[in-house]
């Protein structure tokens, strides 16, 4: 359904004399925009969100926008499908399974869940670290269904927006810096930043801070930034060479030899980057979720 879709995309942003328009084709699926489409055996409907336009947020040089978008409808709609879904297991839990070993669905979210406790917050936070299992988790399962919801028909993929991203390494990055401020105190939070080895003399010591205190800086900084162009590059690198390798099936439609052994070829590669996709959904939110972890874990034991 899936690849039916994208074709019908690709021919859809094809000009008549001039062949298909990849490029404007590639926006239109990759970019953030006011509508949502959705078509079904010739017949759909569009959600059109212009109507609900936001008046912005002016805070001296930022301009903030709240206004809803084609990657906001999916990003809200991630996180009411993983309510729908944990609520009920959470309630089952404490009441049908609270003396029995749970089965089926909520059996195989309970395993995901000691799994991610156990080697991923545990072996990389420490002592403390189940206060910090909620969130790592929350993290896996939000950035994973809205990597998902890339891959179903009409979907679009949220992360693959430098908004979203950086929204997401932002909250970590609060986590992460407020971590160190509660597990070490102001004074041993401060020496992350402005750390000197002890019994260096005085001139070594400031010689030191001043080299090595703008790249402490600079390294908080750079962690949500790898988090945020590492999701956000992933997941569009993924549907952009997917929608190509589409569009090679109009680009060599009018060849009168090798033009179906072009289009077997192109299907047959798309439907492997697909397959591959999914393995990348996954792999990108436990590796969000996995740095984060390792984050918290570095800065509560600084030493």
């Amino acid at each position: 359904m899936r690849l039916l879709g994208l074709l019908r995309a690709v021919q859809e942003h094809g000009g008549s004399g001039a062949g298909p328009d990849l490029q404007g084709m590639l926006m239109h699926h990759l970019a953030d925009g006011k509508e949502v489409e959705f078509t079904f055996l010739g017949h759909g409907f569009t959600l059109d969100f212009s109507r609900w336009q936001v008046p912005p947020i002016h805070l001296g040089p930022l301009t903030v926008d709240l206004s809803p978008t084609k990657h906001v409808f999916f990003a809200v709609l991630s996180a009411l499908v993983l309510l729908a879904v944990f609520i009920p297991i959470g309630r089952a839990m404490q009441s049908k399974y609270r003396d029995a070993a749970p089965s089926g669905f909520a059996n195989a979210m309970e395993a995901m869940v000691v799994f991610f406790r156990d080697e991923v917050v545990r072996r990389t936070i420490g002592h403390g670290a189940d206060a910090y299992t909620p969130y790592i988790l929350s993290l896996f399962f939000f950035v994973l269904t809205m990597n998902l919801f890339g891959l179903v028909p009409w979907g679009a993929s949220a992360t693959g927006n430098l908004s979203v991203t950086g929204a997401l390494a932002l909250v970590s990055f609060v986590v992460v810096e407020v971590s160190g401020m509660i597990t070490l105190g102001w004074k041993g939070y401060a020496r992350t930043i402005f750390y000197t080895p002890p019994g260096l003399h005085p001139i070594a010591a400031g010689i030191m801070l001043l080299i090595l205190t703008p790249v402490e800086f600079l390294s908080k900084l750079t962690k949500p930034f790898a988090l945020m162009i590492r999701l956000f590059a992933n997941m569009t690198a993924g549907h952009t060479l997917v929608l190509s390798l589409l569009g090679m099936i109009f680009m060599f439609a009018n060849l009168v030899v090798g033009r179906w052994a072009i289009a077997g070829a192109s299907l047959g590669m798309v439907c492997a980057f697909m397959i591959l996709e999914v393995f990348v959904a996954f792999l990108q939110a436990y590796i969000f979720a996995m740095l984060t972890a390792v984050f918290i874990g570095l800065i509560r034991h600084a030493h």
